[in-house]
């Protein structure tokens, strides 16, 4: 037992008895280290493997990649209408 489980058997013994004391602590004990197996079972599913970051690499680079084609678009998309404004307001004036 370590120093919270000696804590809870004292405070436990006094109320409930001995026997049922260190039963009740050995039952949390082991739901606890349970619990805590369950928690690692699961994290360790999580966990990513080297082919995981390889292939979320390549996706972030195939990201990169359209971001820079929609950047270029809009920018000549915008440079088009700017100089078309331009014209606009040109020819107004001029006129």
């Amino acid at each position: 037992m370590i120093v919270s489980e000696i804590e809870l058997f004292s405070l436990l013994k006094t109320k409930l008895g001995e026997q049922e004391a260190k039963a009740l602590v050995e039952f949390v004990e082991a739901k606890a280290e349970s619990k805590a197996k369950e928690v690692n079972d699961a994290n360790l599913k999580t966990i990513a493997t080297k082919a995981d970051i390889i292939q979320l690499e390549v996706k972030i680079a195939e990201t990169k990649v359209e971001l820079i084609k929609w950047m270029v678009a809009l920018i000549v998309g915008l440079f088009l209408a700017l100089i078309g404004s331009l014209t606009a307001i040109i020819k107004i004036i001029v006129h």
